[in-house]
């Protein structure tokens, strides 16, 4: 599949972040899954149509270097290498990761839950992990069958643990949690989570707020890492 790759290699710069119209994509955490019920964890199953707030595209990439900061202050970074497995020790999560980009409406692909659950997926339009800019992985919060999704528990993530991010050419990058935080999906702060870094970033995103009046996730969550040097 040809995709659109806005932002790779450092990010999207905040003027295009903040200036321009994106899409929303139309299944985020469980898109039109019949047998997925309402449980008391909202967070962990729904049968809902959700979405993960989608980057604005932008007509080209901007440079790697981290804007403003003098060659010599930059963060150290790891050359180009798409990622194959992700990591999270201290929540038990460990998934093969599938490359998804943009459909051709602008809205961001997400893992299809076809039974079995839904690794996580890596954003192709972003850094891969260890580059310079925030890299963007997304997963499920809930699955078919009234089960978890991959990043049910992200909530559990506190600042200090570390998430391995296993490369293509066989190294490991290795990300430590800042902190987590939760937004509207009609407020999403576009630019903090897509836009340049001065270093190599992590962004982990998935649904969150399921309200069981309207059967939709109202809010998305995200957790923050940086490269451990």
């Amino acid at each position: 599949m040809t995709t659109q790759k806005p932002g790779r290699r450092g990010g999207l710069p905040a003027a295009a972040a903040s200036g321009i119209l994106f899409l929303l994509s139309l299944a985020g955490c469980a898109s039109e899954i019949a047998d997925v019920g309402p449980s008391p964890s909202a967070s962990a199953s729904a049968s809902a149509e959700a979405s993960i707030t989608a980057p604005p595209q932008a007509s080209s990439a901007p440079p790697p270097t981290a804007p403003n900061i003098p060659a010599d202050e930059q963060l150290p970074v790891l050359d180009e290498s798409d990622p194959v497995t992700l990591s999270i020790p201290s929540i038990g999560v460990r998934t093969e990761l599938l490359h998804l980009g943009l459909r051709g409406n602008g809205s961001l692909e997400v893992p299809e839950d076809t039974g079995s659950g839904t690794p996580a997926s890596w954003y192709n339009g972003s850094p891969t992990p260890g580059e310079r800019g925030p890299s963007v992985m997304l997963g499920h919060v809930n699955a078919l069958g009234g089960n978890t999704g991959v990043f049910a528990d992200l909530r559990k993530l506190t600042p200090g643990a570390e998430i391995n991010v296993y490369r293509d050419d066989g190294s490991v990058a290795v990300f430590t949690v800042e902190r987590g935080a939760l937004y509207s999906k009609n407020e999403f702060p576009t630019v903090e989570v897509y836009g340049n870094t001065p270093g190599a970033e992590l962004r982990l995103v998935t649904c969150d707020g399921y309200d069981p009046a309207t059967g939709l996730f109202d809010d998305n969550y995200v957790i923050y890492a940086k490269l451990k040097v």
